[in-house]
């Protein structure tokens, strides 16, 4: 009897590996959607605090808007306790206001952007990150995300003006094993992981010192105790034509 891999435990589940929902503070994301609500008028909410959230690399900001309703969202740069939020169609494109893509002037910096209308901002959310508005077309929006793609979406999508904030936070080395093993809590993740490659052969179908080019590709039903490293592989070797 071989090892278990990390991969059969991770698909198992168990207490290492559940997601630590009791530390999260609630769902960061948009108010619920009424699209004749939100074209219509503008609401203005007021940031009561900004919070930390185990695992998350930016703050949260708790807005209580003028007809009782509570949001979390993700922090923008620049914003502070107090701040108006203006939250509409027609809101003026100012930091930290949550306003439809379609009505932010083309060039503009912004963040966690919806991919539908409704559900609650999927785009740039991650500490230091943000989209920018390209051009409009008919009730489309062309926006350039973070990783330079260019996306494609419905003018009528909602999304935050500013950077998200907490930019900086990848710039300070983690100095200890043990910060790393802290986030690794956090968020989840197992630390620390060892390599395939350095196991002994019974623990790991890469160990043994026996792979010098790595493994070969594994079918898509392979039996769970080899199913690692490239799992039904469309293609093997270098392209023709590259160096």
């Amino acid at each position: 009897m071989g090892k278990r891999l990390l991969v059969q435990r991770r698909g198992r589940g168990g207490s290492v590996f559940r997601n630590p929902r009791w530390k999260k503070l609630g769902p960061v994301r948009y108010r619920d959607y009424d699209p004749r609500e939100f074209k219509s008028k503008v609401i203005i909410g007021t940031i009561k605090a900004l919070l930390h959230e185990p695992g998350r690399g930016t703050p949260i900001a708790l807005v209580k808007f003028n007809d009782k309703v509570e949001m979390l969202m993700v922090a923008p740069e620049g914003v502070a306790v107090g701040q108006k939020v203006y939250y509409g169609s027609n809101a003026p494109p100012n930091l930290g206001n949550v306003l439809s893509v379609g009505n932010i002037p083309e060039g503009s910096i912004i963040c966690n952007v919806e991919e539908r209308p409704g559900d609650g901002g999927k785009y740039a959310r991650s500490s230091g990150t943000y989209a920018t508005v390209i051009a409009h077309s008919g009730n489309k929006t062309l926006i350039q995300l973070p990783s330079k793609k260019v996306k494609e979406v419905l003018s009528e999508a909602r999304a935050t003006i500013g950077i998200v904030a907490a930019g900086g936070r990848i710039e300070k080395p983690f100095l200890k094993a043990g910060k790393v093993y802290h986030l690794s809590r956090s968020k989840s993740f197992k630390y620390p992981t060892v390599r395939g490659k350095a196991m002994s052969a019974y623990a790991h179908p890469a160990g043994g010192g026996h792979h010098p080019k790595g493994l070969t590709p594994v079918s898509r039903n392979a039996p769970p105790g080899r199913k690692v490293g490239h799992i039904a592989a469309r293609r093997t070797g270098r392209r023709k034509g590259r160096h």
